[in-house]
């Protein structure tokens, strides 16, 4: 099993890859300025370290005298990735050319995530036809364009007393949309409002349907 320390996971095999915070910047805890960076080479103050080589092999427990000298003979870094551990685990790699690759990974990683928008409508148990179906098109346009909606239903007065009002409300819209919405959270009242959430219905894609086409088209002519 993979030993967790704070911001670093030690490999407990030989295939294991070392994984480390790709944010090294300084952090605050208590008004203190603290960094989160790793100690490397001649940083990294104890007697001895479990050494993992720099394709993954378990070297083993030696001195930090020793793990420096493999270290420089290899012309790489000694990276300090289990300071917690006993004792601590440190890893030969090129620490630059490491944080490279993992800053560029984050920013891909940013890049290709997709950010989603909740919406929110507001309905009132009693609602009438022009305001509902003004209330409808507007989730069903959330929808089409990929954002989730919470749907805010609110009481007023002893209305609340009453939610089969509310739910009635919106199992009427949850059927209105169904074709282009799921019901992601249920109903559920909370004092005076009644909360659902609904989410964009997935797709189907026609490519399936793209091949057969192309493959009709390239059949020969007699």
């Amino acid at each position: 099993m993979p030993a967790l320390c704070g911001l670093f996971i030690c490999p407990a095999s030989a295939e294991s890859q070392v994984a480390i915070a790709d944010d090294c910047l300084p952090r605050r805890k208590g008004g203190v300025l603290i960094s989160v960076e790793p100690r490397i080479n001649d940083r990294i103050r104890v007697p001895e370290v479990r050494l993992i080589g720099p394709n993954g092999e378990q070297v083993g427990i030696i001195g930090i005298d020793e793990a420096m000298r493999i270290a420089q003979e290899a012309d790489l870094d000694l990276v300090e990735v289990a300071p917690e551990a006993h004792p601590p685990v440190c890893k030969i790699m090129d620490y630059g050319k490491f944080k490279y690759e993992a800053a560029v990974k984050a920013r891909e990683a940013r890049k290709n995530q997709v950010n989603t928008v909740i919406k929110e409508v507001q309905l009132t148990p009693k609602i009438d036809t022009h305001d509902y179906e003004t209330k409808r098109a507007q989730v069903i346009r959330f929808l089409n364009a990929g954002d989730k909606v919470k749907i805010k239903l609110k009481f007023r007065g002893r209305e609340q007393f009453r939610p089969q009002l509310g739910l009635r409300v919106l199992a009427k819209l949850a059927e209105d949309i169904a074709e282009v919405g799921v019901i992601e959270a249920a109903p559920k009242q909370d004092g005076r409002n009644m909360m659902m959430v609904i989410a964009p219905m997935k797709r189907k894609t026609t490519a399936a349907k793209k091949p057969a086409a192309a493959t009709s088209a390239d059949e020969p002519q007699n």
